[in-house]
């Protein structure tokens, strides 16, 4: 946007407080730009309210009584914010006038259970008497008070406006969270949690867990996660479609009996025919895509299946599997090799491990789904663990904070055999608690053994 110089009206320069002639452009001292000091307003200007000192509060308890307010602590070298005044430590009235209280409960605590507290403040009804407490909607009824036309959404923040198609409210204009930020799922002993992560301004990764059976009757449990990857196109459609359409290949191979290590080949396959399809769409290319296809939708994808006592794992890319034993003092393991510059530097032993993931070109992948993709080749392993364990199955915005199989083993909560969907809060919340640079996505999958000799517990003999 072009901007118009100002004849500037200043007395100092903004930049360095040397004085200024009337008509200058630049300041002779520093070089200042004075044109983009914007123009007087024609209107009275804003004056900021300053804090009366401290005095005896006087009697009056009106609106327009002076509140000494208590001085603030200085930030200290950590910088760690002054403490927040409670609302009990100031005076004031309310809205229609009348003293607030100076005693009573700071913080509402919830009790487990959901009860109210006996010293829970209590919400007038409507229509009550003047003088009364506020009758102002409760915000855990006003969604009944207010429903959303069919197919709408309330705001989250004013819980009485509309929310458009771009996610704003109609009413308060505050931004809606959107369904990827954070998501979560269980399905009987597997669970997957997924974080938008604290750098990133969406959530590009996606999984699914799924569970069915095979023709004679035994489980089988799949978990699959895909991440995508930021500098293509359109990176959390290529997840998302790759998570949905591997997830559905093999729910309908593995029922017919088709062996877990080829259905999960054959999945990866068509999760990545529907990556590809995404850079076909009609219509959707834009005047900065005129050859999409240099920048197409891509994505890693790995995954984990158990059935029949086996753990068949596959992958595209740099996400990994981990085998966390129940008895800790059995060594964990990495089932995955990364597709990606820094393990075909340690494959050719140009690098050790921990120089080659210390390189700034560590994670440049070399194997994606996406029309782009060099070659498709998806790594598949079978596996028959001899006692229970763990599957860990993850992005890189998980192990970039726990990147061997020993840290992985640490960050696991010791019960999340029992409580997957837990330890996947868990793992999630240590990557946040690391910095949350990536979105983070994870599922676990606990691994049962059957005894020798014990009739698997699907068996109804």
């Amino acid at each position: 946007m072009s901007q118009i110089h100002q004849q500037t009206s200043l007395s100092n320069c903004p930049g360095c407080e040397e004085p200024l002639e009337t008509g200058d452009l630049f300041c002779g001292a520093c070089g200042y730009d004075l044109s983009a000091v914007p123009a007087p307003p024609d209107d009275r200007p804003t004056i900021a309210i300053t804090v009366p000192a401290p005095a005896p509060a006087p009697a009056a308890s009106g609106p327009e009584s002076a509140v000494a307010w208590p001085a603030a602590s200085e930030v200290d070298s950590s910088d760690v914010p002054a403490p927040v005044h409670r609302a009990t430590d100031l005076p004031g009235t309310d809205s229609g006038g009348s003293a607030l209280p100076t005693t009573g409960p700071a913080l509402r605590h919830d009790e487990p259970g959901g009860g109210p507290r006996s010293d829970d403040f209590e919400l007038a009804a409507p229509g009550a008497p003047a003088g009364a407490p506020s009758a102002a909607p409760d915000p855990r009824t006003a969604e009944h008070t207010a429903a959303p036309a069919a197919g709408g959404k309330l705001c989250v923040a004013c819980r009485s406006g509309h929310v458009d198609t771009d996610g704003y409210c109609e009413n308060c204009g505050h931004a809606q969270p959107r369904e990827r930020d954070h998501m979560e799922r269980e399905l009987g002993s597997v669970a997957a949690v997924s974080d938008r992560g604290l750098r990133h301004h969406r959530n590009e990764d996606a999984f699914a867990v799924s569970s069915t059976a095979l023709p004679d009757g035994s489980p089988a449990v799949v978990a699959i996660v895909c991440d995508g990857v930021s500098s293509a196109s359109r990176p959390d459609e290529a997840s998302a479609a790759a998570a949905s359409t591997a997830n559905e290949a093999l729910l309908e191979s593995l029922p017919r009996g088709t062996h877990p290590q080829q259905a999960m080949h054959e999945a990866i396959i068509a999760a990545s025919e529907a990556v590809n399809a995404l850079a076909e769409e009609a219509g959707r290319a834009t005047e900065h895509e005129g050859h999409r296809h240099q920048n197409a939708p891509a994505c890693t994808l790995v995954g984990a299946i158990m059935a029949g006592g086996l753990l068949v794992i596959g992958w595209v890319g740099d996400s990994r599997v981990y085998w966390v034993p129940d008895d800790r003092a059995t060594a964990p393991a990495r089932l995955t090799e990364d597709d990606s510059w820094a393990a075909q530097m340690v494959a050719a032993g140009l690098m050790n491990e921990a120089e080659a993931y210390a390189d700034e070109r560590a994670h440049a992948i070399t194997g994606w789904l996406g029309a782009d993709a060099y070659e498709l080749e998806p790594h598949t392993a079978s596996f028959k663990p001899d006692r229970p364990g763990l599957v860990v199955v993850c992005t890189d915005g998980l192990w970039n904070y726990a990147e061997s199989a020993v840290e992985m083993a640490a960050a696991v909560p010791p019960d999340a055999h029992e409580r997957p969907l837990h330890g996947a809060q868990v793992l999630v919340g240590h990557a946040l608690d690391g910095g949350g640079h990536d979105n983070v996505t994870v599922a676990l999958l606990p691994f049962a053994v059957t005894p020798q000799g014990a009739a698997p517990p699907w068996s109804t003999a």
